[in-house]
C-alpha cells in the first residue's frame, strides 16, 4: 500500500483577516470564526514537505489515502493524528527509477523490518492502523529523491501517543520481540505460492528451514530471560522447532505433514500470551492472526 494523496493547494487565513470578512455578526458568530481561523492558520503552519518527514514524526494526511502527496500536516504526538512516520532507507542511488511497482514491492520488503526497529511490538499498535508509505515517483527520483518512508497509519479514525517506543523498551522485552517478530517474519516472507506441500514440497520445506532457525535463535535469547511462563514457553517453542527441523528434512510430503501439524501449531500466538504478560508487554492477539491459527 503506498500513499499517494492527492496534492491540494492550502491557502492560510489570519484572525484578523477573520474579523474583518465577517464584519457585523453576533459574539458567538465571532468567536467561532476566531476559533475556525486559529485552526486554519495553526494547519498550515504545522504543513511539511513530505520530502522532509523525519522517523518520530506524528502527522496527517492533507488528502485521501491514494494519489501524490506533496505535504503532510506535522502534529505533536500526544495529539490525536492519523499516522507516524516509524522508519525510513533509503533505495540503491545506482539504480534507475525501478517504475512503481518496483518502489512498491522494495517498500512492502523493507518497511515492516523498519518499523519493527522503532515499533517492534505490533500487538500493541492501536486498532485499524495500517503500514502505509511514502515512495518516490518517477519525477521526483530524477531529482535525487530515493528515500521511503515508513509509517503506521490509521486507514479510519486517529490515534494519540507515540508508536515509536523501542528506546523505552527493557532489554529482556527487546529481546522477546527481536526473536519473537523474526519467527514470524520467516514463516510469511518464505511462504511458498503453491496451496499444496505436494505441489511444491522443496518450497515447504525451505519455509520450515527458515522458521526453524528463527525458532533455535529465539529459543536461545529466551535462555537469558527469568521468568515461570518465559520458561514454559521456551519449552514450548523448542518442541516446535524440533518440529520444524524435522519437516525441513522430510523426505516426502506425507512426512512433511506429520511434521507439521505440531510444529505450526507450536508457534500459535496465543501460547506466548501468559509469557508477555510476565514480560509486560501488549497480550491481546491482533485478530488477523488470531484468524489464522484459527484455522
Amino acid at each position: 500500500m503506498t500513499i499517494r494523496a492527492p496534492y491540494r493547494s492550502l491557502r492560510g487565513i489570519s484572525a484578523a483577516a477573520a474579523l474583518l470578512a465577517i464584519g457585523a455578526v453576533g459574539c458567538s458568530d465571532v468567536s467561532e470564526a476566531i476559533d475556525s481561523a486559529k485552526d486554519g492558520a495553526k494547519k498550515v503552519a504545522r504543513q511539511r514537505s513530505v520530502f522532509s518527514l523525519d522517523i518520530g514524526d506524528c502527522y496527517n494526511p492533507t488528502g485521501k489515502a491514494e494519489g501524490t502527496a506533496y505535504s503532510v500536516e506535522i502534529v505533536p504526538c500526544d495529539e490525536a493524528h492519523e499516522g507516524q512516520v516509524v522508519g525510513e532507507f533509503v533505495i540503491d542511488k545506482d539504480k534507475e527509477y525501478p517504475g512503481d511497482d518496483g518502489v512498491s514491492t522494495i517498500a512492502d520488503e523493507r518497511c515492516p523490518a523498519e518499523a519493527q526497529k522503532h515499533a517492534p511490538d505490533t500487538w500493541a499498535l492501536p486498532k485499524g492502523v495500517a503500514l502505509f508509505y511514502y515512495v518516490p515517483t518517477k519525477e521526483s527520483w530524477a531529482t535525487g529523491d530515493h528515500a521511503v518512508s515508513c509509517t503506521y497509519t490509521m486507514e479510519k479514525g486517529t490515534f494519540s501517543g507515540s508508536l515509536d517506543v523501542a528506546k523505552s523498551l527493557k532489554p529482556e522485552q527487546t529481546t522477546y520481540l527481536t526473536g519473537s517478530n523474526a519467527v514470524y517474519e520467516a514463516l510469511w516472507a518464505t511462504q511458498p505460492e503453491k496451496d499444496t506441500v505436494e505441489d511444491d514440497l522443496d518450497g515447504y520445506k525451505t519455509q520450515a528451514k527458515a522458521v526453524g532457525a528463527a525458532l533455535d535463535a529465539h529459543v536461545k535469547g529466551l535462555d537469558g530471560i527469568e521468568g515461570a511462563e518465559v520458561g514454559k514457553l521456551r519449552a514450548t517453542l523448542t518442541k516446535a522447532a524440533g518440529s520444524w527441523n524435522k519437516a525441513a528434512k522430510a523426505a516426502d510430503s506425507d512426512a512433511f505433514y506429520l511434521a507439521y501439524d505440531s510444529a505450526f501449531t507450536g508457534i500459535d500466538p496465543a501460547k506466548s500470551v501468559a509469557a508477555r504478560k510476565e514480560l509486560g508487554l501488549a497480550t491481546t492477539v491482533p485478530a488477523d492472526d488470531a484468524e489464522v491459527w484459527a484455522g
